[in-house]
């Protein structure tokens, strides 16, 4: 594991890199407006991704680096987010943008003008929590790459069952189980540790398919 910080006009990105041994490509993942890279499945993904060739670049955005609290405006996410891509991209590796909540929206808006050729959508915060009015599906639909989504039932941000048809090139996959962090609560008949093997085994093969 290695720790790279990135200037950006917003100030220092942070990139803490999971590397593979015999790298095929690269997964860049942003993590939430509330919360950093030591989220469960950002933590599970950087954990299982690099033994099938996958290395995994966990970003932490500038306001993160900085200590601050909250995420700031979306333009300003994407101007931290741009020059990490770009680094990433200029290792010669296919490269894989995403991230969870924010960091998913931050993928789909700057993916394709970062060169990435997919991008992995965790939680993908599809409304404001009971604001179904205000949809963010847009942004998803124009990500302009394959696009992978994971979502969990329980999502107050929208379930799967809320998301509108997506095109071809979007997959959706549904967890039966889970909160908008994949917190599995006690009474599931699946366990944590299953859930996060479920969202690691769909990334990693969504990921290699693309190859």
């Amino acid at each position: 594991m290695t720790r790279e910080l990135v200037p950006t006009p917003v100030g220092d990105a942070r990139i803490t890199l999971h590397p593979a041994a015999a790298p095929r490509a690269v997964l860049a993942l942003g993590h939430g407006a509330g919360g950093g890279i030591e989220a469960r499945d950002l933590v599970a993904l950087a954990a299982a991704l690099p033994a099938r060739g996958i290395s995994v670049a966990l970003v932490e955005q500038p306001w993160r680096v900085a200590g601050k609290r909250l995420g700031p405006a979306p333009k300003t996410l994407d101007a931290g987010w741009a020059p990490v891509a770009e680094r990433l991209a200029g290792a010669g590796l296919p490269l894989v943008v995403g991230g969870r909540s924010a960091g998913a929206r931050v993928a789909c808006r700057t993916g394709a003008a970062a060169g990435a050729v997919g991008v992995v959508a965790l939680a993908f915060p599809l409304h404001p929590p009971g604001r179904p009015e205000k949809s963010r599906a847009e942004e998803l639909l124009g990500s302009g790459l394959p696009t992978l989504v994971v979502q969990s039932a329980a999502d107050p941000f929208g379930g799967p069952a809320e998301f509108p048809e997506l095109p071809g090139t979007h997959a959706l996959v549904a967890l039966e189980y889970g909160s908008h962090g994949f917190e599995v609560p006690k009474r599931a008949p699946v366990g944590q540790g299953e859930v996060l093997e479920l969202i690691t085994s769909a990334v990693g093969d969504w990921v290699l398919g693309l190859l």
